[in-house]
């Protein structure tokens, strides 16, 4: 496995591990935790998906043709609904800032890794 995938697929471990702790405490009760529900969809079920697409891009291969890549691509973009910018003007910033942080380098490295990758196909073919 090239170094490449294996720090991409550290990266989605990452988001992964955050989304799961994000889970257990929504399950959990413990504070800070996420909304059970938003006026759009459960969280629960939400962080679930989100989990499943960040799995299938590490099991398929984050940098390995475009279904890797696409779902490297989806576990960013769902990752980010719970670690976004937006997230600075969350009331709770100031316990969950550690996470959003991480999770936004997590996914910025995973993002620059699949457009360098392409930036370099697209300029040898």
């Amino acid at each position: 496995m090239p170094h490449q995938d294996r720090s991409v697929i550290a990266a989605l471990s990452a988001l992964s591990v955050l989304q799961l702790v994000m889970l257990s405490a929504l399950y959990a009760g413990v504070p800070p935790h996420p909304p059970a529900s938003t006026p759009l969809f459960g969280i629960a079920p939400f962080i679930g998906a989100a989990l499943s697409v960040t799995i299938a891009a590490i099991i398929i291969g984050p940098m390995q043709g475009p279904a890797g890549r696409g779902l490297s691509v989806l576990a960013v973009i769902l990752a980010l609904v719970s670690f976004g910018p937006q997230k600075y003007l969350d009331a709770q910033i100031a316990q969950i800032w550690p996470a959003v942080v991480l999770a936004q380098l997590a996914a910025l490295f995973v993002l620059v890794r699949i457009f360098r990758t392409l930036s370099r196909k697209a300029g040898v073919a």
